[in-house]
């Protein structure tokens, strides 16, 4: 055995002491995406404050999104190369940083690079954080660790907005505490993850740059993952991308949509809303995690059509449970699809390859999550509210279809 197989033996945990280290690091994935979402209840707050449109609003969301795809360009490289903790230090100090920048923004400027800031890290975590999960479970854990890590993301995305919105509901001025109690959380997983032991690759050794680790250079490239891997890689984003452009437009719209159409304004209900949407994504999450992972993707790309059916019909009917049922068909989409993808990519894709792997799925899902409540923001403001949300829900319905068309024809059985 050489010198780079004993080191990656050492730092691989026991399957004793694997099984209590998972949820204690998936904690780091948690207190991360409850910022994520945090912000959804105090959208209508904002907008009052500083006169804004809907099509302003997506924008602040897009920022969010464009800070989580640069992160993701590259995170997933250096933690493959540097290790873990060199990656994740670096993104709960931005994610503090987002904290102060909501806590004193004064106009839509601030609240745009508070929210690129928030992008940042939650692409740090997503490409560092879920890899040390399932670092931390070991071969024996593998699907376990990826439930955890996916689990612990849609929990925190919940939390977040329920957090905000009931505090929102009861406080005047609800931003201070709300991020305050934000900061606290994030630095208590910062010492989960300070000290907590996770593996470094040595030097030279697999991943040191990026590929098989023959050559030196650390020259940074676009994340990549084996030719044997790129087509589970491929249907894990066809269906992943539009469960999670569902779960994005209600998180950037949804409080719109209750205020506009349907005449509630409650933060409450809006962050509710979003709390019950990722609490659907995972409880699902729970009752198919032992089902194949076709199976998984086709439940899936299912979901998201139903969510945006159910999205049409409350936009023209003006009934306040079919939105409640989109939103959570639509937190059930994004799970199934971001579950199965990680579940393939922790079971099959080689372990210095795992957090460029789980960056690539992010990137080909965050893009269209992104570009897409955009555009149908400053639909919204040109052609109505309804003619938008339709436009959309109607575009990805079609996406989903097109899903489980490849995965049923391309996924073995």
């Amino acid at each position: 055995m050489n010198m780079h197989h004993t080191a990656a033996a050492l730092a691989r945990p026991s399957p004793s002491v694997a099984g209590w280290k998972i949820p204690v690091a998936a904690w780091m994935v948690t207190a991360v995406f409850i910022l994520s979402n945090s912000a959804t209840p105090l959208y209508l707050h904002w907008q009052r404050q500083f006169a804004f449109s809907s099509g302003t609003l997506t924008v602040i969301f897009a920022a969010y999104i464009i800070g989580l795809l640069g992160a993701l360009l590259v995170a997933g490289q250096l933690s493959d190369r540097l290790g873990r903790k060199a990656v994740l230090l670096p993104g709960f100090l931005i994610a503090m940083a987002a904290c102060g920048l909501f806590v004193a923004a004064s106009s839509v400027a601030a609240l745009i690079a508070a929210r690129f800031l928030t992008g940042i890290a939650v692409g740090i975590i997503v490409s560092a954080g879920m890899a040390a999960v399932v670092d931390v479970g070991g071969p024996a854990r593998k699907r376990q660790a990826s439930q955890a890590a996916s689990i612990a993301m849609v929990l925190g995305a919940g939390l977040g907005p329920l957090l905000a919105g009931t505090l929102a509901q009861q406080m005047d001025h609800p931003v201070a505490t709300i991020f305050g109690i934000e900061l606290a959380l994030l630095a208590s997983a910062m010492v989960v993850m300070l000290t907590m032991p996770l593996p470094v690759p040595p030097r030279g050794g697999p991943g040191s740059d990026g590929d098989d680790g023959n050559a030196t250079s650390w020259r940074l490239r676009l994340p990549s993952v084996p030719a044997q891997n790129r087509r589970d890689l491929a249907l894990g984003v066809a269906v992943f991308a539009p469960g999670l452009s569902a779960t994005s437009f209600v998180l950037a719209l949804g409080p719109a949509l209750l205020s506009k159409l349907l005449h509630i304004t409650s933060p409450l209900l809006a962050g509710g809303t979003a709390c019950l949407m990722f609490l659907s994504a995972t409880g699902v999450q729970f009752a198919v995690k032992k089902l194949p992972i076709r199976t998984i993707l086709l439940l899936g790309a299912t979901a998201t059509a139903l969510s945006m059916a159910a999205l049409i019909g409350a936009i023209h009917a003006a009934i306040p449970a079919l939105l409640l049922a989109a939103a959570s068909l639509a937190g059930m989409g994004q799970g199934l699809g971001q579950l199965g993808g990680l579940t393939a990519i922790g079971m099959r894709v080689a372990d210095h390859r795992r957090a460029q792997a789980n960056s690539l799925l992010n990137i080909g899902a965050y893009i269209p999550a992104g570009l897409l409540p955009v555009a149908t923001g400053f639909l919204m403001d040109r052609a109505g509210m309804t003619l938008g949300a339709t436009t959309f829900a109607a575009a990805l319905i079609v996406a989903a279809a097109a899903a489980a068309c490849l995965v049923a024809t391309r996924l073995p059985r």
